[in-house]
């Protein structure tokens, strides 16, 4: 499993700023002004820090700048990064500033001066996010650096227990993102479940459904979808019980289709590789299961997660099937990669049913029409509570993860009417993430909150993320955490 590389705060240490053989950063206002830490360094530099603060080049820089000079004169260092950041930076200019740290690091060990940088925790946190390299399939790099870095501040201990819990949410990230970026020959569903039972050593209650325990609740609806697949579907219940004794959880709920072959309605050929994302919504709730534990969240949270292989064989469901839900419902299966919804519409249902939330959010890599419509950039939010979407839309924005709220009505609900059924599992290319929304909210309970989060367009993506390297991006776990941390642990 990736982690995010050790960080460690410390007192500023001149000899060993002097005599450090991998990476030195040192911070200059964008004014050019040299904090204490930035004029030691200075003078051992025979003045090319303060040169470089007078030229006109500093005067373009922008917080988060890196401007790099190799092999400085004075140090032992290979490179003395000048990061060009205000003396009390917003949150976003602190992040950015980590990152660009971490672009720069190189694998290389770095050893950063804050001095008196306020935010040093969110400088912590976006040098932890970017660090991030999926490379447990490649072979190891024979000269390769143990990265680290360590962080010489005004004050190490506050440094230190205020970048705690953010560290533990970037760990709950990684976690997210290996899952994401894992190809499906080795993250089968059984080998998923696994991974999450083996959180119940952080102090999670982790409990596995298989096929017969679903059958017998009645889940017609998931277990149509894995049928026509070797891999045994499975449903799997994550419990942090951090809040008070008794109350009602927030319930996270998470699309878990391993691979996604569109079953015998088979996607094109090309492309298809990408397909081993379609569980990022399970990805999602397990990052964040992960990082409640690690932080110790005063709140009571279930995470559920259907785990699913859409394929095609003489046993996969076929178009124009009928299936069962445990609601009771039936569903008219126009489009076999139409799946995702009724794996979410079972485990929705069973959230419900059995442990009654407070409210309920469900994650899914669900619609090619969400990136039509909302790209890259955002994450499409349906909800059936303002409160609920309002707060969730605020924690996206202050967590830089882009969110747009979509609309929800009868008119699109009406287009998943079938004849022969309750529904049927796809309203046609109008509007398609909005009725698949709408076949969602069937299966939500009168009284319930929730919100349904399409993030088909930002689980995965083909260039770099401020946060992140192509590939999986981890989107929402810092979201709903913050969403978790504001609502629930006040």
């Amino acid at each position: 499993m990736t982690t995010p590389q050790t960080i460690r705060f410390a007192e500023t240490d001149l000899d060993a700023v002097a005599g450090h053989k991998g990476r030195v950063a040192i911070t200059v206002t964008p004014d050019g002004k040299l904090d204490p830490g930035a004029r030691r360094v200075n003078r051992l530099t025979k003045g090319a820090v303060a040169r470089l603060a007078g030229a006109d080049r500093w005067a373009r820089a922008k917080p988060g700048d890196v401007t790099t000079l190799v092999m400085p004169v004075g140090l032992e260092a290979e490179a003395l990064d000048i990061l060009c950041l205000p003396r009390r930076p917003s949150v976003e200019e602190a992040r950015r500033a980590g990152v660009e740290l971490a672009k720069a690091q190189g694998g290389k060990p770095l050893l950063a001066l804050l001095g008196g940088t306020l935010r040093v925790e969110q400088v912590a946190l976006g040098l932890a996010l970017r660090t991030y390299d999926f490379a447990d399939h490649r072979a190891p790099k024979e000269d390769g650096e143990t990265p680290e870095a360590t962080l010489m501040v005004g004050k190490p201990d506050e440094a230190k227990a205020a970048a705690g819990p953010l560290l533990a949410v970037a760990e709950g990230v990684f976690f997210t993102r290996d899952l994401v970026n894992e190809p499906a020959n080795i993250l089968t569903t059984t080998e998923f479940a696994k991974r999450l039972v083996e959180m119940e050593k952080l102090g999670l209650k982790v409990e596995v459904l298989e096929e017969k325990d679903m059958a017998k609740l009645g889940m017609g609806s998931l277990l149509s979808v894995g049928q026509g697949s070797d891999s045994p579907s499975k449903l799997v219940v994550m419990r942090w019980d951090g809040g008070k004794k008794g109350e009602a959880p927030l319930a996270l709920v998470g699309k878990g289709v391993v691979f996604d072959t569109g079953g015998i309605s088979l996607k094109p050929a090309a492309g298809m590789e990408d397909m081993t994302m379609d569980m990022g919504g399970a990805g999602v709730v397990a990052g964040v299961m992960r990082a409640l534990a690690l932080r110790k969240a005063g709140a009571n949270v279930v995470g559920l997660v259907g785990l699913v292989e859409n394929m095609p064989s003489g046993s996969a469901t076929r178009p124009g099937d009928i299936v069962k839900s445990m609601k009771g419902d039936t569903i008219e299966v126009i489009n076999t990669d139409a799946e995702g919804r009724l794996v979410l519409a079972d485990v929705m249902w069973y959230a419900q049913d059995r442990f009654k939330p407070r409210g309920m959010i469900d994650l899914a890599t669900l619609t090619g029409a969400c990136i039509i419509a909302l790209g890259h950039e955002n994450a499409a939010v349906f909800s059936n509570d303002d409160d609920l979407a309002g707060g969730f839309l605020k924690a996206a924005q202050a967590e830089g993860e882009g969110a747009w709220r979509m609309p929800l009505g009868k008119a699109y609900d009406d287009m998943l009417k079938s004849p022969v059924a309750d529904m049927q599992n796809v309203g046609g290319r109008p509007a398609g993430s909005i009725t698949a929304a709408q076949f969602l909210q069937r299966f939500v309970k009168e009284g319930t909150p929730w919100i349904h989060l399409d993030i088909a367009g930002v689980a995965h993506v083909k260039s770099d993320t401020t946060y992140a390297p192509k590939g999986a991006t981890g989107w929402g776990v810092l979201a709903l955490n913050r969403l978790i941390a504001d609502t629930l642990e006040g």
